[in-house]
């Protein structure tokens, strides 16, 4: 892989903490969010609700995470 170019921003990130992300079924919702995010969201081109949901989950794993500890 070091010698393939498509690889090259990659070759210096930390995979340790990566975890298989396994496709879940979607539910098509109405959300506002601010003007601000979506656009910062967008910028990154396509996939954006996408990027999002992933912060999302980040999040809500974290909080499901400090419940565990706050109970056990």
């Amino acid at each position: 892989m070091r010698t393939d170019p498509d690889w090259a921003e990659f070759m210096d990130v930390d995979w340790s903490k990566a975890t298989i992300v396994y496709p879940v079924k979607k539910a098509a919702i109405s959300i506002r969010l601010d003007n601000d995010v979506i656009t910062y969201f967008k910028k990154g081109g396509k996939g954006y609700q996408g990027r999002i949901n992933a912060v999302l989950r980040h999040f809500m794993q974290e909080q499901l995470k400090k419940d565990e500890d706050k109970a056990g």
